[in-house]
């Protein structure tokens, strides 16, 4: 193909820059664009935006947030099932974890935590079951620690 029907391919937009050329005695294919004879019949090429470092977008936390009467219901369930004065633990955990429940449920796009509030309410519960379990067991094996000595006056 000679120079004269590249140039009409040109012109017809059959051909562009980016056309691979092998021109004569030449060792590789090379876009016509890059052939300094053709390379004035296209037009200029958009320089390729600079890539610079990427920037940091700073967001602030707008997610949820944990409930604290679930945290503090967790904690006061484990307490209550750690140590042997888990009687006030136990209400304690109670309470916090059905006040943070239902804080959860009424505002589910604030509070997460339903997981810590359940655990708090199940510890403070059976912790509670079994203290009373215990002091009943301790009733039957044992009923004169609890009788009642009146006098007769």
């Amino acid at each position: 193909m000679t120079a004269g029907q590249l140039r009409q391919w040109i012109a017809e937009g059959r051909a562009s820059a980016q056309t691979p050329a092998l021109a004569t005695g030449a060792p590789a294919w090379k876009p016509l664009g890059a052939l300094p004879e053709f390379a004035g019949l296209f037009p200029p090429q958009p320089a390729p935006p600079v890539i610079g470092p990427t920037p940091v977008t700073v967001q602030r936390w707008g997610g949820r947030r944990t409930n604290g009467f679930a945290i503090a219901g967790l904690v006061c369930g484990i307490l209550s099932m750690a140590c042997c004065c888990g009687c006030p633990f136990s209400f304690l955990g109670l309470i916090f974890s059905l006040i943070g429940w239902s804080q959860i449920n009424r505002h589910p796009e604030v509070y997460e935590g339903r997981g810590l509030a359940l655990a708090g309410l199940i510890l403070s519960a059976a912790s509670l079951l079994l203290g009373f379990g215990l002091g009943l067991l301790n009733l039957a094996i044992h009923p004169e620690n609890f009788q009642w000595y009146y006098r007769r006056s």
